[in-house]
């Protein structure tokens, strides 16, 4: 338990360049990709609680679904996201999924206009 407790320690500790080394690790070597976790790790070791429940300023766009178009879905995922066709088609498949996680406002909004025009069904969180 002890154990557990150090690493989780560590974890909150990381400056953003280690989060970002440990995210490509974690990536590269194991196929995870942690997005997710290392926006919460970031936030939860720079921020307040109650000063972020004021105003959000990172969103997440999450692909509810491809829609009847989802070919284009997949393309327009690729595009956006950088990702191989591969990887942008198993997050078209797997939705409800996000997209891009920690993105500004205006950034999630044109993605979810982009991805509405296609045909799928887009929510921001």
């Amino acid at each position: 338990m002890a154990d557990l407790k150090d690493f989780a320690e560590q974890l909150v500790n990381l400056t953003v360049k280690e989060v970002n080394e440990l995210a490509n690790i974690l990536k590269d070597e194991y196929g995870i990709e942690p997005a997710a976790a290392a926006v919460a790790v970031a936030a939860g070791g720079g921020a307040a609680g109650g000063e972020a429940a004021e105003e959000q300023t990172e969103f997440d766009v999450v692909l509810k679904s491809a829609g009847a178009s989802k070919l284009a879905v997949v393309k327009l995922v690729k595009e956006l996201t950088g990702l191989g066709l591969k990887d942008a088609k198993d997050i078209v498949d797997s939705a409800p999924k996000a997209v891009k996680e920690g993105v500004s406002k205006d950034e999630a909004e044109g993605i979810k206009k982009s991805l509405e025009e296609a045909g799928a069904e887009v929510e921001l969180k």
